[in-house]
């Protein structure tokens, strides 16, 4: 479709502001960049969860008979073991991210499912994606949850949700006025996944205007490089908290499957090898303190780590990752292809199986 106005510049947006109105358009770009760095950062989570869960299930199933347990919870009848996304609230963030999802992900659209005030029009945005307003129906239905719901909303959104969330269920909050803290304590609930971007003034803000919308805009790989963690540009970052996070998700992934200490690290480190080979030394160490790391069996899962503390303590992975340039390096190499294609993942999750099936 031509944009029958686009050289007519008295139809322009800013030609109708003030000059005091002008200086505030960098605003403007933001707004844009933060909605396209949110939404990439969750789906690229989402991505991430879900293949891990995968492979766990497909590999280390086979290779370790005696495992009975299982990753989520059971399945109702004629639904399969895919991840369920469930997003609550379908104001601009919330129909972005489903487009997200629902474009550059692999999450099937009957594994979306969408609370809101006003269902009868989120569907005219997402025809394939149900959409009702039951957020207790939500919350016991999903894998990961994200709030997309306004600050005001919170307490009411928190109160329908604290009886009803899983242990393992990882709820993803957009709402930045709302600390972690704060919202861990109103859900009762401590798998809590909060970014929080940092942002300043800078001369290239611009880059993030071409960013709308999210979905088609995740295919440019100026803006996905741009939305890197810990090389963002346009004025918008993300620090090491945020990581720290979601490779302690890989943790508790692994916790959750009862996988040995051993086995979880032969997993996470496979993902490094096929980055950067063996120069990241991972270990026990790296993710726990020193005197339980030295106690834990081979054989014996990691503890579950509270993601609330992890996003607000000194963890000891934050200080490894801190103090290891090498592994920063990985981090931005693997967090790079976040337009969610995964292609990297599906060669790495090869490794560790073929390393226990020689043992």
């Amino acid at each position: 479709m031509v944009d029958i106005a686009a050289d007519l510049s008295t139809l322009c947006f800013e030609s109708g502001l003030a000059d005091d109105e002008k200086k505030l358009l960098y605003l403007r770009a933001r707004s844009a960049g933060l909605t396209f760095c949110g939404c990439a950062h969750a789906a690229f989570v989402c991505e991430l969860i879900d293949s891990l869960s995968r492979f766990i299930n497909l590999y280390y199933r086979c290779a370790i008979k005696r495992r009975t347990a299982k990753i989520r919870k059971p399945v109702a009848p004629g639904e399969d073991d895919d991840l369920r996304v469930g997003i609550l609230g379908m104001g601009h963030l919330g129909k972005q991210l489903c487009l997200a999802l629902l474009e550059k992900t692999k999450i099937k659209p009957s594994n979306i499912k969408i609370s809101t005030r006003r269902p009868e029009l989120a569907g005219t945005h997402t025809k394939k994606v149900e959409c009702f307003f039951d957020n207790r129906r939500l919350a016991a239905w999903a894998d990961v949850l994200f709030l997309c719901c306004l600050p005001s909303q919170i307490p009411k959104v928190c109160v329908d949700l604290c009886s009803h969330l899983a242990k393992h269920c990882l709820v993803y909050s957009f709402t930045s006025a709302i600390p972690v803290t704060k919202l861990a304590k109103l859900l009762g609930h401590d798998y809590i996944l909060k970014p929080k971007y940092d942002v300043v003034s800078c001369d290239t803000v611009d880059v993030w205007l071409s960013c709308s919308p999210v979905a088609t805009a995740l295919s440019d790989p100026l803006l996905i490089e741009a939305s890197c963690p810990l090389t963002m540009k346009g004025g918008i970052s993300l620090g090491l908290n945020w990581v720290c996070a979601v490779l302690y998700i890989l943790l508790n992934i692994c916790t959750s499957a009862s996988l040995g200490s051993n086995e979880a690290l032969l997993l996470i480190k496979s993902i490094f090898k096929e980055k950067c080979g063996d120069t990241v030394q991972l270990n026990a160490h790296s993710f726990i303190n020193s005197s339980y790391a030295s106690s834990l069996l081979s054989d014996e899962p990691f503890p579950w780590i509270s993601l609330t503390d992890a996003q607000i303590r000194e963890t000891p992975l934050l200080r490894f990752l801190s103090s290891s340039k090498s592994v920063q390096q990985w981090v931005y190499l693997l967090l790079l292809p976040i337009s969610v294609k995964l292609l990297c993942y599906t060669s790495s999750f090869t490794y560790p199986y073929a390393v226990l099936k020689t043992q």
